[in-house]
């Protein structure tokens, strides 16, 4: 064997380490840095509240709908854990409501879409109402009574 065919690997393993050094930097750096910034975004994500106490308004609600359309509504909010077991004052919701569904269209609320919009809606408002040193105290309402003539 001469000295020439023996620089030959010696030069292709140097060129390859040079060429796949930096992908492999790369690389690595790539998936650390995605490692650090997916645990901090765990981290960030707040954790879903903890049931607490069921708030039931005790008399439904007559609301008017328009084109002479009417909706007898009743509902109950469920509480957080952080809302604690003290009575809760329901003037506030029962105000939210009417304002929420006075006036609405009798056929958004006939289907499923609307309704769940509508509630939804409701619930932000209740949401941002039942706030309490920036806990939520209100993360769902349950229909007792939804009719609409």
């Amino acid at each position: 064997m001469s000295e020439k065919d023996s620089a030959a690997p010696k030069k292709k393993g140097k060129l390859l380490l040079f060429l796949l050094g930096p992908v492999i930097l790369l690389g690595g750096g790539g998936a650390g840095g995605y490692m650090l910034f997916a645990s901090q975004k765990a981290e960030a994500t707040p954790k879903a509240p903890e049931k607490g106490v069921v708030v039931t308004l005790e008399d439904p609600l007559t609301i008017n709908l328009s084109a002479g359309h009417y909706l007898k509504l009743g509902f109950a909010m469920q509480m957080t854990a952080d809302a604690g077991e003290e009575e809760i004052d329901t003037a506030e919701a029962r105000d939210l409501a009417i304002d929420q569904y006075t006036g609405l269209d009798i056929a958004v609320l006939e289907n499923e879409k609307g309704r769940a919009k509508a509630k939804q809606d409701l619930l932000a408002k209740l949401d941002q109402a039942y706030r309490k040193d920036k806990k939520q105290l209100v993360m769902d309402i349950y229909f007792t009574q939804f009719v609409t003539q």
